[in-house]
């Protein structure tokens, strides 16, 4: 029996073949690590995305991350909302409908733009209210990668409003309050989140770690669906 997801690995057996060889690269260079055998997919994942392997040990995970996140993918319909388009762009819209899952992001609608100016904040912070408004936010999968104010923004939603998502993939670059949005986010016990710490992440990055846990939910699957058979 083939042990290749349907979905979502690589369309062809040329294109799988090459990144299944690239994994195995990673797994020789990078050696022992610290994380499970749920939490070093994601982590390769991420490294294949950008080859930096200081990834290795910068990623973090909540406890419940990764059974959480697979969870939410196996419900069916779960939202994915995010900071910027570049996540809604790279994320595969096959592998999402699978699980009958789509991706939202309101940073450039007129609406948030003229908030933010109204009230002298950034998009990315008006973007995640108006999640909150549209009732996205609770059990959805939120990514973020670009915004740190975006993080920060939904860390206070998490804290004040009692929003819960069933995960928070926060990954936000950059040099102003990127790695101490990081650090807010992993200081809650609430909700269940993937950081990178420090300043490097990005949307890639995000991307990267949505397309592994994707795969390890359909991996999940596979298997509820063979011991029911």
């Amino acid at each position: 029996m083939s042990t290749v997801n349907s979905v979502t690995e690589q369309l062809t057996s040329a294109g799988q073949a090459i990144e299944h060889d690239s994994f195995a690269i990673i797994d020789a260079e990078a050696g022992p690590c610290r994380y499970s055998e749920v939490q070093w997919p994601i982590v390769r994942r991420m490294i294949h995305a950008n080859a930096d392997f200081e990834f290795n040990g910068l990623t973090d995970f909540h406890p419940e991350a990764v059974s959480a996140g697979i969870a939410a993918m196996l419900r069916g319909g779960t939202p994915v909302v995010a900071d910027v388009e570049m996540i809604c762009s790279g994320l595969s819209a096959p592998r999402l409908a699978h699980f009958g899952m789509r991706a939202h992001q309101f940073i450039s609608d007129a609406d948030v733009i003229a908030q933010a100016q109204a009230e002298n904040t950034t998009r990315a912070v008006q973007a995640m209210r108006k999640a909150q408004r549209q009732g996205l936010l609770d059990g959805a999968i939120v990514g973020i990668g670009n915004a740190p104010t975006a993080l920060i923004e939904l860390v206070r939603l998490v804290r004040e409003e009692g929003v819960r998502p069933a995960l928070v993939v926060g990954m936000p670059v950059g040099f102003v309050s990127a790695a101490e949005s990081k650090d807010l986010m992993a200081g809650l016990d609430a909700v269940p989140w993937i950081v990178i710490r420090g300043r490097k992440g990005g949307s890639t990055l995000v991307v990267a770690a949505l397309h592994a846990l994707l795969a390890l939910a359909e991996a999940r699957q596979q298997a509820l669906a063979s011991t029911r058979a």
